[in-house]
């Protein structure tokens, strides 16, 4: 691995960090292709999660919940797609238990160190059959198969590698996840998975996911729904042999930094393959009073439905961002706010700039849509990722059954 400093950090071709396994199988799930697999540490790993806040907790995830918040250690997650495992009731915890135990007899490990995660239709009863056969299949491997059996309506797998030296040891970062619609803030309708073989101890690997989170994942919506099934899981199994990563550990912010660029990659795929998105839309707001406000305003320009259709239709219509902005209850300065779009100013000291028509509709042709807004009232930055809203949008979840 050729580094260009002590505190460089790569992105690399995908591979799983030291010690880890994988491997996906079709169960019946869903029609065709992959729809169970699980992820594996030779070793029992740091584990930290963070999960949605909507109040039907899916079985799953509240098991995965209870389940690293004995310890802060795993060794493995089974997962599967095309069945959600939610609104079940005790049926549904029985059945989650059910997963966690099939994968720990299969791995010869505790059941208390196996993390569960679903996602798919509400509502429907797990076929367990279906489930034990599926996870008789598995084995360990170093494939990526893993990473397209939680696939629902994706249109592709989003994974990233990241690598980085640590003690002078080579340390990797590899996370992977599902999310397209029901996305927005707060955690939604995604799963995201991230490994490495640093060390670092679980309860500081849990206050690093949570505030990154925040950053990342918190930062991008589709289509304003939560849903019931969400996670972003870390599991850190230490077989790079660096001292644990603490706080004071001098290449702390190397590993931060690394992490970060996993879970923004991560984020940004997910909002660019929002269900019938054509285009990623990225919104930049500087001159904020403090970083929580200028992520609010990110947050309600790239969630408005009316700036989504704007960039679908290919329109310069910045009005709409304006009252995306003017409906928040951050401080700007009404008189002095700028906006600009893939690099041209439409707006200036809150008003227009007599832009070139033909050259903006031109730039909103491309597939990457930048919003920068300036609220002239401070020092302060933050950044959202969403998509545009499209026809497509509509018929994807009108059919979804289907």
């Amino acid at each position: 691995m050729q580094m260009e400093s002590e505190n460089s950090i790569e992105i690399s071709k995908f591979e799983w960090p030291n010690g880890f396994y994988s491997d996906a199988a079709h169960s019946g799930l869903k029609a065709t292709g992959d729809d169970l697999g699980w992820l594996y540490s030779k070793v029992p790993a740091s584990a930290a999660g963070v999960y949605t806040t909507n109040q039907f907790q899916a079985a799953p995830t509240t098991l995965t919940k209870q389940t690293i918040n004995l310890d802060h250690c795993l060794q493995a997650m089974v997962m599967n797609a095309g069945n959600a495992n939610s609104c079940n009731g005790d049926q549904g915890m029985t059945d989650a238990e059910t997963m966690q135990q099939l994968a720990a007899e299969k791995l010869d490990i505790n059941p208390k160190l196996v993390g569960v995660a679903s996602t798919g239709v509400i509502g429907e009863l797990l076929p367990m059959v279906k489930i034990e056969n599926g996870i008789s299949k598995l084995d360990l491997t170093k494939t990526d198969a893993v990473t397209k059996a939680v696939l629902t309506t994706d249109t592709h797998p989003k994974t990233i590698t990241v690598k980085c030296l640590i003690d002078n040891q080579p340390v990797t970062l590899t996370g992977f996840c599902k999310g397209s619609g029901m996305i927005h803030p707060n955690m939604a309708t995604m799963l995201g998975f991230v490994t490495t073989d640093a060390a670092i101890a679980g309860d500081q690997l849990q206050s690093l996911l949570s505030t990154t989170v925040d950053q990342t994942f918190n930062q991008i919506t589709v289509d304003g729904d939560t849903s019931t099934n969400d996670m972003v899981i870390v599991m850190a199994n230490g077989m790079a042999q660096n001292q644990p990563l603490t706080t004071n550990h001098p290449d702390y912010p190397t590993f931060v930094s690394a992490f970060k660029t996993v879970l923004t990659k991560l984020a940004q795929a997910i909002a660019g393959d929002g269900e019938g998105a054509s285009k990623l839309v990225e919104v930049n707001v500087s001159g904020a009073a403090n970083r929580n406000e200028a992520q609010q305003a990110a947050k309600e320009i790239v969630g408005s439905n009316l700036v989504k259709a704007m960039i679908f239709g290919e329109d310069a219509n910045w009005g709409r961002i304006m009252q995306a902005l003017g409906q928040t209850n951050v401080h700007l300065d009404v008189d002095g706010v700028s906006v600009s779009v893939n690099g041209i100013q439409l707006v200036k000291n809150s008003m227009g700039t007599g832009f070139n028509e033909d050259k903006i509709a031109e730039s909103l042709k491309a597939k990457k849509v930048t919003i920068d807004v300036d609220l002239n009232v401070g020092d302060a930055f933050g950044t959202a990722w969403g998509c545009d809203l499209t026809y497509k949008y509509v018929q994807i979840n009108a059919a979804y059954r289907s």
